[in-house]
């Protein structure tokens, strides 16, 4: 089993810093570690340059930056060519990395969710009046840019469609080139606390500890007894799934993403997810 991280773009021999203590517990833990050019499979051309220095005939995980779901496939079909297989293939990271890959099966523990294909005002309103009047959170199908709050994120009254249309349009600004699939459209819900960040392998929870943005806090233990089950029927093999308590005490799913692409809070030792991803 290999562990592919991305090269650090000035020594390209060397992982990422980021990603450099992960490689090194998977080196200590006797697992083969090699680099991918990230930049190269974002831009989606020179893929089989990309994956160069990895080695032949065997499996992989990833541990790396995010990728779009076309330059994901891309990934997986230039290691396919050296005889690599990725534990996670293209439409299961699609199905964890796009919200509305996921959203459905876990509709009855996280906000109500409509959204758009692609980043038109005529499918922006038509979502709006469909989720119907009162607060919402914009994203797009990976990501918000909830560090923007009240300029790029949060929607006061969706019926005020002029003052919703320049959250949006801000949010279309703020992401540029980053957009991804569509708006997305979520109803509010007060959440008190921080976040909780829990990984999935193989259909169970086999971490659970801070989320990245707020790796200090002391977190509480979310119920799993909804999101377990559909975990583990979806056939995802390595997911998180971020939770948050809402203002009346019931746990919601925030988000569920594709885990080698999930940050990891410097508070939990890589040694931990190391072990925990090649256990399997």
């Amino acid at each position: 089993m290999l562990l592919l991280v991305p090269a650090d773009p000035l020594r390209p021999t060397r992982p990422d810093e980021h990603f450099a203590a992960e490689a090194r517990a998977a080196r200590d833990a006797g697992v083969t570690v090699a680099v991918v050019d990230h930049d190269a499979l974002a831009r989606g051309g020179a893929v089989d340059r990309a994956v160069g220095r990895v080695p032949e005939d065997d499996d992989a995980v990833y541990r790396g930056w995010m990728l779009r779901a076309e330059h994901y496939a891309g990934f997986a079909s230039a290691l396919a060519r050296r005889g690599v297989g990725l534990r996670t293939g293209a439409e299961q990271y699609r199905r964890a990395h796009e919200l509305p890959g996921w959203w459905a099966d876990l509709a009855a523990v996280t906000p109500e969710s409509v959204w758009t294909e692609g980043p038109g005002r005529a499918g922006f309103d038509e979502a709006r009046r469909e989720l119907g009047a009162g607060a919402a959170v914009l994203r797009d199908y990976t990501k918000s840019v909830k560090h923007h709050w009240h300029e790029a994120a949060y929607i006061p009254d969706l019926a005020d469609a002029e003052a919703a249309w320049a959250v949006a349009a801000r949010f279309l600004e703020l992401r540029d080139d980053e957009f991804t699939g569509g708006f997305v459209l979520r109803r509010f819900e007060e959440f008190t606390g921080s976040e909780v960040r829990t990984w999935w392998v193989g259909g169970e929870c086999v971490l659970t500890g801070p989320h990245p943005d707020s790796p200090h806090d002391v977190v509480g233990s979310p119920s799993l007894e909804v999101v377990a089950p559909v975990v583990g029927k979806a056939g995802l093999p390595f997911v998180t799934v971020d939770f948050a308590l809402r203002a009346d005490g019931a746990w919601r799913v925030v988000e569920l993403g594709d885990g080698q692409v999930s940050d990891r809070p410097v508070t939990m030792v890589p040694e931990a997810l190391v072990a925990a991803l090649f256990a399997v």
